[in-house]
């Protein structure tokens, strides 16, 4: 919770405790009015400020003015007639716990998606003077500085490549399984995962102001709107308010009025009463109540069962879903590359296919070469593979067997003018080439999870 749901839920305890007091006590009359103006002040200042601030804007007629005129009209009521000021302060009770309530699973959910995007860097290698480096706060690291990020590190804040080459993964960030390469000279951004060799980074912003911090901030503070069932309220008190009042007012001076015209005693007691009478039920108190209400139980029993709604606007929403769009990486797939499909050219099989470029990436950690590695199935043995020379961006060339095998992507095969067939299914295509002459295409993709089909069903 936070301080100002903390502050309003105390206010709201205090409230109803000393309500739950004088209710039980013996005090009459002026007294008991008094006695209840205390909880009715201390649950109902808020409200009565807002419309207070409300009218000095021009913005008289809103659920504030509608919930301060009804409770008032109910103290009202009770000191000119019926001694009974619980009604007042108990609408009031209702409306503050109802907003309370949706605040509080609206908030709740906010985190916790925040908290399930797990993208926030624990620490940062600042590098000294002396070559040294010292673990700091992303917080705490200054524009200009240069980091270190290691194999498997996460990177802390945005900045610009001075030295080393790896493969970064930015699922988290862009939902691509793709990892993408990394060089000196490249922009590398806050969030993503150093998968293989280490980085030298001169930072270009503070944490406050990199793309992991921003993200984050939208995530968790985007506000969420009222639903448009709590803005009807609003507008319907803009136009049922006046109505309301200026009926009330009619009721209170219009009746006294012609009995004066006529020469009869005006009853002006009877007529005020029973103007806050029509005004006080008139007020569409359960409605401005349950409203909140419902959409606090909607939030939070979504969220209990793992569904987390941001706020009462979007819940409102999924009502008239026509369409639904699912982020495919790590929701609908696994989030991990897998060979998915493998096409031979005359003169190789499958499997000799599958160990030229298995034993080309031998020596890489890049997820592509891992997954050719699984592929294969066996254990590949380096000592068949030398002169092994990354071509940035496009692949490996390795000696195997004595045999120059070209193992990468398309610009591979163009660059060493070797006519190769393209494939152009989805996913990430690795051609192969031995001696020069092509020898297969390898398709690698992201896999669906086996249970994607009949969540989309349900």
């Amino acid at each position: 919770m936070t301080r100002k749901q903390k502050t309003k839920l105390i206010r709201i305890i205090v409230a109803a405790v000393l309500t739950a007091a004088i209710a039980f006590s013996p005090a009459e009359g002026l007294l008991a009015f008094g006695l209840y103006l205390i909880p009715y002040l201390i649950v109902a200042y808020d409200i009565l400020l807002k419309a207070a601030k409300n009218i000095a804007r021009g913005q008289v007629f809103d659920e504030n003015f509608l919930m301060a005129v009804a409770s008032i009209g109910a103290l009202a009521i009770g000191l000119a007639k019926t001694g009974d000021f619980l009604e007042a302060v108990a609408v009031i009770l209702f409306y503050q716990v109802g907003e309370l309530f949706e605040s509080i699973a609206v908030g709740r959910s906010r985190k916790n998606i925040a908290a399930l995007m797990d993208i926030r860097p624990d620490y940062a290698n600042v590098e000294g003077e002396g070559g040294e480096l010292v673990r700091r706060d992303p917080d705490e690291v200054p524009v200009g500085s240069v980091i270190v990020i290691n194999p498997g590190e996460r990177v802390p804040l945005d900045g610009v490549i001075l030295s080393g080459t790896s493969t970064l993964d930015t699922s988290a960030l862009t939902g691509e399984s793709v990892p993408r390469d990394a060089a000196p000279g490249n922009d590398i951004i806050s969030g993503c995962i150093n998968l293989s060799g280490v980085l030298r980074v001169r930072t270009t912003k503070a944490f406050g102001e990199s793309t992991v911090a921003k993200i984050l901030d939208l995530v968790e503070n985007a506000s969420s709107r009222k639903s448009r069932s709590e803005a009807f309220i609003s507008r319907f008190a803009r136009i049922y308010t006046p109505a309301v009042c200026g009926a009330a007012l009619a009721l209170a001076l219009l009746p006294p009025l012609v009995s004066l015209a006529m020469g009869l005693a005006p009853a002006w007691s009877t007529w005020i009463y029973r103007a806050l009478v029509f005004l006080v039920i008139s007020c569409p108190c359960a409605l401005v109540i349950s409203i909140p209400l419902s959409f606090f139980a909607g939030l939070g029993g979504a969220s209990r069962a793992g569904i987390l709604v941001k706020g009462s606007n979007y819940l409102e929403a999924l009502s008239k879903t026509g369409v639904v769009v699912f982020d495919k990486t790590g929701t609908l797939t696994r989030g991990s590359f897998e060979v998915v499909d493998v096409r031979c050219a005359p003169g190789f099989t499958r499997e000799s296919l599958l160990e030229a470029a298995a034993l080309a990436e031998s020596a890489s950690s890049h997820p592509i070469a891992q997954s050719l590695q699984a592929a294969f199935g066996a254990a590949t043995d380096r000592s068949r593979v030398a002169e092994v020379t990354e071509v940035s961006g496009r692949g490996v060339r390795a000696k195997v067997d004595g045999r120059v095998v070209l193992a990468g992507s398309a610009r591979l095969m163009e660059d060493e003018g070797v006519a190769y067939v393209a494939d152009e299914a989805p996913g990430t295509v690795v051609y192969v080439a031995v001696d020069g002459a092509f020898a297969g295409s390898i398709r690698i993709a992201d896999t669906e999870k086996p249970e994607s089909a009949e969540a989309i069903r349900n």
